[in-house]
């Protein structure tokens, strides 16, 4: 086996936002009907070179300039197995609670423009990661068959029509990606929603992160899904015919996906038809899934031993090198910092919003921030909503804040020496350039308004809106974030929000 060199340490806090607020359409009514669906991950390893070459692993580079015979498939080249690949192969195993067993590769005979081989290295009835299973936030359990090391293919694009082969004037192929190496996680057929699917594969991916086996980029095509999806009566022990979606590349797709291909399979069954097993495609333009070919089965690919390979045997003293360079996964951490904030009694909110602040922070690897702020002293809500939100839509720049300068910024917001407004404006420019929050403050002229200056402001505001004022006094509460949406706006961010309530009260009283 080849070693990859050190380039491949990463982070482990690298994840794209999950997007909470996609929703399945259709609110998965699916009357007498209940899904019965598998799903197969296919993540990219974050390694420096290919499966069995040493070729770069290095998405977006120009086509066609990162490849070899090897990869080629050319007469007379030999693989040789990259053993950073096992390495992360085994990190993700290990934190699916997989048994980690001895292993062969097997060729999968297929033809395609995109595989230059005209068949794929892969794992067939050995593969190295065996038998474990994903708990998901929801508290349910999804069983993994296997995690299996396989090498990519190329990628084919079809120019003209609608981006499919068919209707396409010409199609190109780039072989920078044939080789690369991907573990692909199969799960039991244990999901019962879209809305369940979607809980599946965002923590799949927040693990594949953590453990810096993957970067889990989903718009970059480093982990795409396959959907199994069939139909059965509620109450009924015998699976339907499925059909398999392939090459989800989204979060929303998922959803949408299964969510179609359920009602599509209960329609026909409920018009007296039979459901064809067969593979399908998504159509985004039309949230639609449509036929590609009939399902193929194992013996189809006419799998037989790879000839160039020896068995992979990881033995014990590796494994548990592996395992113990793990660091805490999501679930884990996501427990860590609601015990925190439990613990330090803080106004986080209704627990939904926690619940859903804590993933947020999580996912994108910020719960240092909010850690680091609390342990010091500072509200847990404050620091919460100031990481899931402000902080986050900084993206990648919001993993490089120093802990210290996050908490020194919420301290300044919660003595009221910056309103929430400035304190906003102050993270913004921390995220672009850095800096200590105090000295961006004093640059920036942020200062709030001592009291009689914002009792002016206020008794001005309330002059101007006497409609609005009497209906206050009347008891229309929500009206008070109209007056300090307006004393905003008239101070230019400078009042702080609680102090202009209080001194409406103060008029009022």
């Amino acid at each position: 086996m080849t070693g990859d060199g050190a380039g491949d340490q990463v982070s482990g806090g690298e994840s794209q936002v999950s997007g909470a607020g996609d929703q399945v359409s259709g609110g998965e009514s699916y009357g007498d009907f209940e899904p019965v669906i598998g799903l197969e991950v296919h993540c990219e390893l974050r390694t420096r070179t290919k499966l069995f070459c040493g070729c770069p692993n290095s998405f977006g580079d120009a086509p066609n300039t990162n490849v070899c015979p090897v990869c080629l498939g050319l007469p007379g080249s030999l693989p040789v197995l990259n053993a950073k690949a096992v390495e992360l192969a085994m990190r993700i195993g290990t934190a699916l609670h997989c048994d980690i067993r001895p292993s062969s590769f097997h060729r999968k005979n297929y033809f395609y423009p995109d595989m230059p081989k005209d068949y794929q290295v892969s794992q067939y009835d050995e593969p190295i990661n065996v038998g474990g299973w994903l708990e998901l936030p929801d508290g349910s359990r999804v069983g993994i068959v296997r995690a299996h090391i396989e090498e990519d293919t190329g990628k084919t694009t079809h120019a003209g029509g609608t981006g499919r082969i068919h209707g396409s004037s010409y199609s190109l192929v780039d072989y920078n990606r044939a080789g690369v190496p991907l573990v692909e996680i199969v799960s039991e057929p244990d999901i019962r929603s879209a809305a369940q699917a979607r809980l599946y594969a965002a923590e799949l991916r927040a693990i594949l992160v953590a453990t810096g086996a993957s970067d889990g980029r989903m718009e970059e095509g480093s982990m795409r899904v396959d959907a199994n999806v069939s139909v059965r009566r509620r109450g009924a022990s015998e699976l339907g015919t499925r059909c398999e979606v392939k090459n989800l590349n989204s979060l929303r797709s998922l959803t949408r996906a299964i969510d179609y291909e359920v009602r599509r399979q209960v329609g026909i069954i409920e018009k007296g038809g039979a459901v064809a097993q067969e593979t399908r495609h998504f159509d985004e333009a039309q949230g639609a899934t449509v036929a590609m070919r009939s399902k193929e089965e194992a013996f189809d690919y006419r799998y037989f031993p790879e000839p160039d390979l020896v068995p992979l045997a990881p033995d014990a003293a590796w494994q548990s090198e592996v395992a113990a360079s793990l660091g805490p996964m999501p679930a884990e951490r996501r427990s860590r910092v609601s015990e925190l904030i439990g613990a330090r009694g803080g106004t986080a909110g209704d627990g939904a919003t926690s619940a859903s602040q804590i993933a947020t922070v999580v996912e994108l690897g910020l719960d240092g921030l909010v850690e680091a702020a609390v342990t010091s002293g500072v509200d847990p809500g404050l620091a919460l909503a100031r990481a899931a939100n402000e902080a986050a839509a900084g993206g990648d720049a919001a993993r490089g804040l120093d802990p210290a300068g996050f908490t020194a910024l919420l301290k300044l917001e919660a003595a009221r020496k910056l309103s929430a407004t400035q304190a906003k404006a102050v993270l913004a420019e921390m995220l672009l350039h850095g800096g200590d929050p105090a000295t961006i403050a004093r640059a920036k002229g942020f200062e709030v308004m001592d009291e009689g200056e914002l009792a002016t402001v206020v008794r001005q505001v309330v002059d101007e809106s006497p409609g609005e004022w009497h209906r206050y006094l009347e008891g229309e509460e929500k009206l008070a974030q109209f007056f300090v949406g307006k004393v905003m706006k008239a101070t230019r961010g400078r009042a702080d929000g609680k102090a202009v309530i209080a001194a409406l009260d103060r008029l009022r009283s």
